[in-house]
């Protein structure tokens, strides 16, 4: 598998959960990362990626396909959206214009490093680095403006889609025709309620969508009453299976990403760039109805500004993203009314226009220049081949190591992935990484036996660990003199054994 070196570790979460239904059997669905627990992850997309490989597609053209139809359907809606609001198909190609290139200030961190002149201009096409990638290189403008998180999340494109199709559709019949037929409601209300396992925000999402339609649209509330009805009830089967988030976490977090309240203005601004000064005037210039869709996606702001939404508060951007694609109409509209009616006013919206994309065409090249990273598949890759081979489609494995190990790569589980996959899906990795911990340097047969017969574990791989800070020092020799050994490669020092034979 070639895999580009910026999507490598949110691949490393999402392609086991496709192999999870394509190479394994995993019904009911459980997290591959963290086996033995109902998944918390919404996991449909890759469920059918992995149908699509099970039934012989390969899985890059499963996935990339699949991928495609979601961003091409994500772009038709955007376009879509100036034509329905607006009535106006150039402010639908402008919205796409600001769609594929953000306009944070992030330009500024690039031209911070290498400088203003023509050299650093002319570099542009072969940069290879995010201007800014907050909060984790610790500069302010954040991580997820640039295509960078459809290329990494592929079930989000497909996800906004369906919201801004439902979204669009009711807002033409309500607005232009005054109505949703029952069946309609009835459609979407069913379309809807399946969503969870597809995008756990973007159902949420649609929920907000319907309930302030539901308070301003008083002439259709038993429509969309029906509809939020039939949605909650098929979902509902969902989030009971899911369950709620084992890490605590406080609900209220005011600002996003912001360090502290003074902050957040200017953390807005850098983030959002002139946007922050086009939202007012597009709402301004906008009409009674217009209006209350603008209000739909502010919304989606302030809720992202006043709770945690899942244990990682950057998640959170998933809201932003939405609100930021709802206000690129009504920039759009602002540049179409204000074109030409005063003194210098195209000179001043064209160098506005510059600036709202500048950050998205230098970070469009580090997507184009990624360096691609290799990862042995079956049957090339030894270890996932005997695995595959040789354990049943449900086996749980004690792992050796996190990202990419050979039983996910052969569609099994493993019981604690890379920490960060689990816990910002809510599951409790904290006391699992001291079971995991207990049973790799355990000295006791029976101790481990109970541990791994409570966490129906099949399987052990042993590999070198040394120098890794974030796995235990394996217990090798315990292993070989209590357990079968399964499958062994002294040149490449890796061990598999088989544990329930000898916990019976």
């Amino acid at each position: 598998m070639f895999i580009a070196t910026k999507i490598w570790s949110d691949f490393g979460a999402t392609l086991p959960v496709a192999r999870s239904f394509s190479y394994g059997f995993n019904f009911p669905p459980q997290y591959p990362h963290f086996a033995h627990e109902p998944i918390r992850y919404h996991f449909l997309f890759y469920l059918f990626v992995g149908l699509l490989e099970k039934y012989g597609i390969r899985l890059d053209y499963a996935l990339n396909t699949l991928s495609a139809i979601g961003m091409t359907l994500l772009i038709y809606f955007i376009y879509k959206g100036g034509e329905v609001l607006f009535k106006n198909k150039v402010i639908g190609i402008l919205s796409l214009l600001f769609f594929i290139f953000n306009g944070s200030f992030g330009f500024l961190e690039y031209f911070k490093a290498n400088g203003i002149n023509i050299s650093s201009i002319l570099q542009i096409p072969s940069n290879q680095n995010f201007t800014s990638f907050g909060p984790y290189d610790e500069k302010i403008v954040s991580a997820f403006w640039s295509l960078n998180i459809y290329t990494n999340q592929r079930h989000l494109a497909l996800g906004y889609a369906i919201f801004l199709g439902i979204f669009l559709y009711l807002y033409h019949r309500i607005v232009k025709h005054k109505s949703i037929s029952y069946n309609a409601a009835l459609i979407i209300g069913i379309l809807v309620g399946f969503i969870p396992f597809l995008h756990l925000a973007v159902y949420a999402m649609i929920g907000v969508a319907v309930l302030l339609f539901f308070l301003i649209f008083s002439h259709t509330r038993k429509q969309l009453f029906l509809m939020g009805f039939v949605a909650i009830i098929l979902a509902l089967p969902q989030f009971i299976y899911m369950g709620s988030s084992r890490v605590e976490s406080e609900l209220i977090k005011i600002g996003y990403l912001a360090k502290n309240i003074s902050e957040i203005p200017y953390y807005w601004l850098l983030n959002l760039g002139l946007l922050i000064v086009f939202i007012p005037i597009g709402f301004l210039l906008a009409n009674k109805n217009q209006k209350k869709a603008f209000l739909v996606f502010l919304t989606f702001f302030i809720i992202a500004n006043t709770f945690r939404l899942s244990p990682e508060i950057a998640a959170n951007h998933k809201f932003i993203n939405m609100f930021v694609i709802g206000m690129n109409w009504f920039l759009a509209f602002s540049i179409i009314t204000l074109w030409g009616k005063f003194l210098m006013s195209k000179l001043i919206l064209t160098i506005s226009i510059l600036f709202l994309t500048l950050t998205g065409i230098i970070d469009l090249f580090p997507i184009i220049n990624d360096k691609y990273v290799t990862i042995d598949d079956i049957p090339k890759n030894k270890i996932a081949n005997f695995i595959d081979k040789n354990t049943p489609k449900d086996a749980i494995f004690l792992n050796s190591s996190f990202t990419f190990h050979p039983a996910l790569i052969a569609g099994r589980k493993i019981f604690l992935g890379w920490p960060y996959y689990a816990w910002s899906a809510g599951y409790d990795t904290e006391h699992r990484n001291k079971i995991f911990t207990k049973m790799y340097t355990s000295t006791n047969k029976f101790d481990f036996c109970k541990m791994a017969i409570e966490n129906n574990i099949d399987y052990v791989t042993v590999e070198d660990t040394k120098g890794d800070t974030n796995l235990p020092a394996i217990n090798t020799e315990f292993l070989k003199n209590n357990f079968k050994l399964m499958y062994e490669d002294i040149k490449e020092n890796y061990s598999i054994f088989s544990i329930k034979d000898n916990c019976a």
